[in-house]
């Protein structure tokens, strides 16, 4: 399938690994033009130069005026930007829901609401002024049914995918569409840090995913690269789960 794409621009958020590294490549092979960005500066290199990307440029999603610079520096390198992947990494985990102060909440805040809020707010109103647009943000599961150990994730995440369901329906006239994947158990180093390694996450997904085994961050891609496609225009403010049918609920 023809994805209708090719010659496009974007931006890959956190993808010096894992699932956004798979979406970049994912997107490079269906001719779009990417900027990939990640926390660190040597890696975000490295991976560029790896996956072929036209460009790559550290960005720390602490820093939320960095936005801006990130997209400065990508407009410069590529041209207007046409499609956004929201995805950074996520914040601490712990049992215990009433142990993290006020820092970590605020640290969380930035990461996972006013980051991706603030790359909106700076790339929307191009994509709305030339009538295509696509944004993908990259979540988890636990919006829907929140998850232990994860109270910081499961809190600001949940509103991320509300700011974003709110921002589909004021674009969606002109012909931008905002998505969101949920991330069931995707074989990740994330997972591996919860779960010990692979290899126990892997032993867990064969009862615990009905799937029968972990998600691949390749998977993840074909589901977010389909939702920057033609073909996906009259989707919008959709959370879709990519997890093996775990999830229980609707």
């Amino acid at each position: 399938m023809d994805l209708g794409i090719a010659g496009r621009t974007a931006i890959v958020g956190g993808a010096s690994a894992g699932i956004g590294r798979a979406i970049a490549s994912a997107l490079i092979a269906e001719g779009v033009t990417v900027v990939l960005s990640s926390r660190d500066p040597e890696r975000t290199r490295a991976a560029a130069a790896a996956v072929g990307a036209a460009a790559g440029i550290a960005w720390d999603t602490a820093d939320v005026a960095g936005a801006d610079r990130l997209v400065d520096a990508a407009e410069a390198a590529v041209g207007p930007i046409d499609i956004v992947i929201a995805n950074t990494g996520g914040p601490p985990m712990g049992p215990d829901p009433l142990a993290f102060d006020d820092a970590q909440w605020d640290d969380a805040h930035r990461h996972l609401v006013r980051a991706p809020m603030a790359l909106l707010r700076r790339t929307l109103p191009g994509m709305r002024e030339r009538g295509w647009g696509r944004v993908v943000g990259i979540a988890s599961t636990s919006v829907r049914e929140p998850l232990p150990n994860l109270v910081l994730s499961n809190a600001e995440r949940s509103a991320a995918l509300a700011a974003f369901k709110t921002m589909a329906r004021e674009v969606a006239a002109d012909g931008v569409t905002i998505n969101t994947l949920l991330t069931g158990r995707i074989a990740t180093k994330r997972l591996a840090s919860a779960d010990g390694s692979l290899v126990a996450a892997e032993v867990a997904a064969r009862d615990q995913v009905p799937a029968g085994r972990l998600g691949r961050p390749e998977e993840m891609a074909a589901a977010a690269t389909f939702l920057c496609s033609v073909q996906a225009a009259y989707i919008t403010g959709a959370a879709l789960p990519v997890d093996g049918g775990l999830l229980r609920g609707t």
